[in-house]
């Protein structure tokens, strides 16, 4: 059987709704879904992959629900980490995140993570961050200065329930740049940074430079989906300040409130308690795995799991999901001597309600034949 068959579920009568954390989204027919993609400077790792194999998961789910998920996954190939990095390895910076980029694709590929709708680079949207951070000045969200042009971020600090300690570390980690004498606040962030030695460049009303990490996703977002999401997606190290900013700025160009109607923060991947980063030495990487599991194992592996929940991954997770795994397929060939249609709704209702993969599964091996197959098809499981 196979996922196609899971749409005669579809409800008759009325709109659909999508719980994610604590906010409910009434849906119609489609829904909107921006996920963060890479910064392609370095290989696909375990984390990188949590992230978009649940991206991946959300969309399977709304068209379990009778919705049709059209998904924008952004490239951020303009960035000060990419740079470094093709600085090391003595080539382009566009060189560089291209070869990276492919890498990414055969590994997302190999999750069975497809291509989304819509994929854009940030290269390719310099002049809509022109005419962005333009637009931001000439509203006073923004002002100019020294050939940058910056956006006033204080209230999203106040927005984001940070303390503001805090708040300066994560802008300091994330290359906000809080001592830059040019601002007004430390708080303020670049939509528009003025040209440096060692990065690429374009021409500006206020000079040469290069568009601000924030501003980018705001250009591509807005240019793929209009003023504003059903679903904004990507890992909880985003929310802030990436993901905070990015709303703030979307709304300030816009006028439209909420920018994201629901948010899909999904939880870090650390090992022994340390979040998994290049930085850190304790990447796990996604070819690794696949060497030794089935992609199908990998994939249950990390969405049999709250996806909010940090994930403190250890090895023999992927044992475990292997068993888990070959529960589901056996509950699959089972002949069952009740009706399915009412199995097929309460695993409807699991997946809607926060995406409740695990007692799904629970449901689906202990019922059997076709909820057990309807869901080992709509997950990507098979």
């Amino acid at each position: 059987m196979t996922f196609d068959s899971l749409t005669r579920w579809r409800p008759a009568t009325g709109a659909t709704t999508l719980t994610l954390g604590t906010r409910s989204t009434t849906l119609l027919d489609r829904a909107r879904v921006y996920a963060c993609g890479i910064t392609p400077y370095h290989v696909t790792h375990l984390g990188h992959a949590a992230t978009f194999v649940w991206v991946d998961t959300l969309r399977r789910v709304l068209r379990v629900l009778g919705v049709e998920p059209v998904v924008c996954r952004n490239v951020t190939d303009i960035d000060d980490v990419l740079d470094d990095a093709a600085q090391r390895a003595g080539v382009r910076y566009d060189h560089f995140a291209a070869f990276q980029e492919f890498s990414f694709d055969e590994d997302m590929a190999a999750l069975r993570v497809p291509v989304p709708d819509h994929e854009p680079r940030a290269h390719r949207y310099v002049d809509a961050v022109v005419r962005l951070a333009g637009a931001l000045a000439a509203s006073g969200a923004a002002y100019v200065r020294d050939g940058g042009v910056y956006f006033r971020g204080r209230h999203v600090v106040a927005r984001s329930g940070l303390h503001e300690d805090a708040a300066l570390d994560l802008a300091r980690e994330y290359g906000g740049r809080p001592d830059d004498p040019a601002k007004d606040d430390p708080f303020d962030v670049a939509v528009w940074q003025p040209a440096e030695p060692e990065h690429p460049a374009w021409d500006s009303p206020w000079g040469s430079g290069r568009p601000g990490w924030h501003a980018e996703c705001v250009a591509m977002s807005i240019s793929t989906f209009g003023p504003s999401l059903d679903i904004h997606a990507g890992g909880e190290d985003l929310r802030f300040p990436h993901h905070a900013y990015h709303a703030a700025m979307a709304e300030a160009f816009t006028d439209v409130i909420p920018y994201a109607r629901s948010w899909l923060h999904v939880g870090t991947v650390s090992v022994d308690g340390t979040k998994m980063a290049a930085s850190a030495g304790n990447l796990v990487l996604v070819r690794d795995l696949l060497e030794a599991y089935p992609a199908t194992v990998v994939r249950l592996a990390i969405i049999d799991r709250p996806w909010a929940r940090t994930w403190d991954y250890a090895p023999g997770v992927l044992d475990v999901a292997a068993a888990r795994l070959e529960d589901l397929h056996q509950a699959a060939g089972r002949r069952t001597g009740h009706t399915d249609d009412s199995d097929i709704e309460h695993l409807r209702h699991l997946l809607g309600r926060d995406l409740d993969v695990p007692a799904a599964l629970d449901v689906a091996i202990e019922r059997g034949g076709a909820a057990a197959r309807l869901l080992t098809a709509a997950l990507g499981l098979s």
